[in-house]
C-alpha cells in the first residue's frame, strides 16, 4: 500500500478513526483524540464511505488530467516510426515533438535502441552426449592485493599499493559432466595457456574421458603454436567462439561467475596469495560435493564415476 511519508495517520490508525466515528464519536472529539485537524477526520470518514471495503491508503499524487501530456495518437506515431527503424531525430521532426519526448516514449516502450527491434535469439542450450566431447576454456583476470579491500571490509580509508598487477585465472569445464578445472597464473601468456591445457587434457585422459574438442575464444594465447601442439598431442581439435559472442562459450562464462562468487569474493582473504591458495580446495569441493542444477542436484563427479569404475 502506498503511504505518503508525511502522513499523520497510518492505515491502522485511519481504520481505528473510522471505527470510532461509526460508534458515534464526534468529529471534534476524534480530532483531539488522534491529534489531527477536523478536515482530516472528515476526509477519512468520507473516503471510507466511497467504496466497500473502504480503501484507507494514500491516493497517487498524479493529476487526473494532464493537458500538456503527449496525445496518444502522437505516441502511437512515434512507436510506428520507430518500428520502421527511423532514428530519434527524424521521428521528432516527423511527429512535431522534442527529441527528449521521443526518447522518453521509446524508453517506456523498451525500444530506445535500434537493436531492441531485433527479435530475441532463442536460448542456445545444448549438452554433448559424453564426457570429453567438448571442453570449454576461458580466462579471468583478478587484481592482486596486500589486504582485504572495501568490498569485504566496507572501509575505503585504505587502499592497496599501486602496481601490484593482476593474476590470470584459467578455467575449463567439461560440457557433459561439468567437471571443472582452474588454476591461477601470474600472466596470460602463451606459456601459461599451454601449461594449463597440458594439465587439464592430461587429467581428462586419466579420468577416461579424452577431450575431442577444445572451445576457446579467439585470444592469441590459445591460437599459439604451443597451445596447438598440446592439443594435437592429446588428439583434441581446437574450436573458437564467434567474435563478440561470449554466450557461445556460456558454460565457461557461467563457471567464472560461480567461482568469483563462491571463491574469489566470498571470504575476507588477507592477501591475494591466500586467495589463490584457496582455489584448489574449492575446485575439489566443487567437483566432488557441490550440487549442480543442470545435473539434478548431483555433483559433477557423478557423471565421471561410471568411467572410473569401468576403467578399474
Amino acid at each position: 500500500m502506498f503511504l505518503h511519508r508525511n502522513s499523520a495517520l497510518t492505515p491502522v490508525k485511519r481504520a481505528e478513526l473510522v471505527e470510532f466515528l461509526s460508534l458515534g464519536m464526534s468529529l471534534a472529539a476524534a480530532s483531539r483524540h488522534f491529534g489531527v485537524s477536523i478536515p482530516t477526520v472528515r476526509r477519512w470518514r468520507d473516503r471510507s464511505r466511497e467504496q466497500s471495503p473502504p480503501f484507507l491508503g494514500d491516493r497517487s499524487c498524479r493529476p487526473r488530467v494532464s493537458p500538456t501530456a503527449t496525445p496518444d495518437r502522437v505516441r502511437e506515431q512515434v512507436v510506428h516510426l520507430r518500428l520502421r527503424e527511423m532514428n530519434m531525430r527524424d521521428i521528432a521532426v516527423a511527429a512535431g515533438i522534442s527529441l527528449s519526448t521521443v526518447s522518453r516514449i521509446l524508453k517506456e516502450k523498451g525500444i530506445s535502441r535500434l537493436r531492441d527491434l531485433e527479435p530475441k535469439e532463442p536460448d542456445n542450450r545444448y549438452e554433448h552426449a559424453e564426457p570429453g566431447d567438448m571442453l570449454h576454456v576461458d580466462t579471468k583476470k583478478l587484481h592482486r592485493f596486500d589486504f582485504p579491500g572495501h568490498k569485504v571490509t566496507a572501509d575505503r580509508s585504505r587502499s592497496n599499493r599501486p602496481g601490484l598487477g593482476t593474476d590470470c585465472v584459467f578455467v575449463a569445464v567439461d560440457d557433459h559432466s561439468r567437471i571443472a578445472f582452474s588454476a591461477v597464473y601470474p600472466d596470460e601468456s602463451k606459456q601459461s595457456a599451454a601449461h594449463f591445457l597440458e594439465q587439464v587434457l592430461g587429467a581428462m585422459d586419466q579420468l577416461g574421458a579424452p577431450v575431442k574438442r577444445v572451445l576457446t575464444d579467439n585470444a592469441k594465447v590459445f591460437r599459439s603454436d604451443l597451445a596447438k601442439e598440446v592439443m594435437k598431442r592429446h588428439g583434441s581439435a581446437h574450436k573458437t567462439t564467434r567474435p563478440y559472442r561470449p554466450r557461445t562459450n556460456g558454460k565457461a562464462e557461467r563457471f567464472i561467475q560461480t567461482i568469483l562468487r563462491e571463491w574469489a569474493y566470498k571470504h575476507p582473504y588477507q592477501n591475494s596469495i591466500e586467495r589463490n591458495n584457496a582455489l584448489l580446495p574449492y575446485i575439489q569441493w566443487y567437483n566432488a560435493k557441490r550440487s549442480h542444477s543442470a545435473l539434478q542436484g548431483k555433483p559433477p563427479i557423478t557423471r565421471i564415476s561410471k568411467l572410473l569404475k569401468h576403467d578399474t
